[in-house]
């Protein structure tokens, strides 16, 4: 039986894998794959899981550096194994994204000392509850240690961040705080 693939657009290798445990973690790492497509680094999403899928969990991790993937972005709720796994049997780093599902009763606390808890040796960098689009941005940063032309983008991405606030400082003394914030509230009404 063959599986199908996630096409990768660029027709180039992928440079960063992100992995999941569930399809149900893929609303969340949807956002880190987004992150990567809007600086153009090719990637590839696959559901791998620890526990039921151990041996693909090997396979996938132990194969990557050899694909020419360079950081892996591993999501995960529950108990989380995925993430610590992966970067037990890979050289290359594995940002790990505790994950919150809206069956999850303890809000993903689980999740994030699963991942964030890893003996000496075996790192994972982790960033927060459901926060795939900061590890997208990390993984940029990684990246871009040996890419001028991506280190370039990253700075700019945060210099149009720096840009927002300063007119936000703008818009906020022209208003005065309470009209901001009515429109602040009416704006994202309903996000």
């Amino acid at each position: 039986m063959r599986r199908k693939v996630h096409k990768n657009k660029s027709k180039q290798p992928p440079r960063v894998g992100i992995i999941m445990g569930s399809d149900s973690d893929l609303e969340i790492m949807s956002e880190a794959a987004k992150i990567l497509s809007d600086f153009k680094i090719p990637h590839e999403v696959r559901i791998v899981s620890a526990h039921r899928t151990p041996q693909e969990l090997y396979q996938y991790a132990e194969s990557a550096e050899s694909r020419g993937i360079r950081v892996i972005i591993s999501g995960a709720g529950g108990a989380a194994h995925l993430p610590g796994m992966v970067a037990s049997l890979t050289p290359l780093p594995v940002i790990g994204v505790p994950v919150c599902s809206p069956t999850n009763p303890v809000g993903g606390i689980d999740s994030l000392y699963s991942i964030v808890q890893m003996p000496p040796g075996v790192p994972v960098a982790t960033v927060s509850i459901n926060g795939a689009r900061n590890a997208g941005i990390l993984a940029c940063s990684i990246l871009s240690a040996t890419d001028p032309v991506l280190l370039d983008k990253v700075s700019e991405f945060k210099q149009k961040m720096r840009n927002e606030i300063r007119l936000k400082n703008e818009k906020l003394d022209e208003m005065g705080h309470e009209e901001y914030l009515e429109q602040y509230r009416k704006s994202h009404k309903g996000k």
